[in-house]
């Protein structure tokens, strides 16, 4: 039996997220999905050494549908991923379809089996405008629908939906969150490239610009 269940990619926000839930919650089991992103292959070692080292009961559930058959610049199978800020003109091309959606219902069905009372995921505010499956409207009617397809066994809920990533970050430093063990590059190369959106919205979550962020870029 769990309190919750954590979907845990290995990215800033999710990670933070674990840690929160470990000072909040007795005890804590995480989830990682390997759908065929360009940097799985970086997120998701950090995410089961991180697991590891916290003691955390860790699964990674593979789903290559998804790089198969799903248009995404952020998938293996698609094109190169822009770069840019953080918004929807540069970053409208790396939505995968549905993908939290998919997540989430793998991730209520893995809950109820375990006896997990809930399912948490780290969307934030700052991703509302881009991704149509972190907005409220999606995760109040995805969270009722959860509620009646498990009897209210499980709940979904979404801490950070009302935080933007600084905001995460700067409850990742009073979490003592190492954020070294954390991956965000959409691009997938052997360090953080400087250059795509989600790498510039990590130096504005750890605040680069006042030289509180630990990464290394490459640009």
């Amino acid at each position: 039996m769990f309190d919750c269940l954590v979907v845990l990619s290995g990215g800033l926000d999710s990670t933070v997220l674990l840690i929160d839930s470990i000072s909040r919650y007795p005890k804590v089991a995480a989830v990682s999905f390997d759908y065929g992103s360009k940097h799985n292959g970086c997120e998701l070692p950090l995410a089961k050494s991180t697991c590891a080292r916290l003691g955390v009961d860790h699964k990674i559930i593979h789903l290559p549908f998804i790089n198969a058959l799903f248009s995404s610049t952020l998938l293996a199978s698609g094109e190169d991923i822009p770069n840019g800020a953080y918004d929807e003109p540069t970053m409208k091309s790396t939505v995968v379809p549905f993908r939290n959606g998919i997540m989430l219902s793998i991730a209520a069905g893995y809950a109820e089996s375990i006896g997990a009372a809930k399912v948490l995921l780290g969307s934030h505010a700052g991703d509302h405008f881009i991704y149509p499956d972190c907005r409220p409207e999606f995760n109040l009617a995805f969270a009722e629908a959860v509620k009646l397809g498990t009897d209210a066994k499980v709940v979904i809920e979404f801490p950070y939906s009302m935080l933007d990533k600084r905001d995460i970050g700067d409850l990742g430093r009073r979490l003592d969150v190492d954020f070294l063990a954390t991956w965000t590059c959409y691009k997938g190369e052997d360090i953080h490239c400087g250059t795509c959106g989600a790498c510039n919205e990590r130096k504005y979550a750890l605040r680069k610009n006042q030289g509180m962020d630990p990464t290394v870029y490459r640009n």
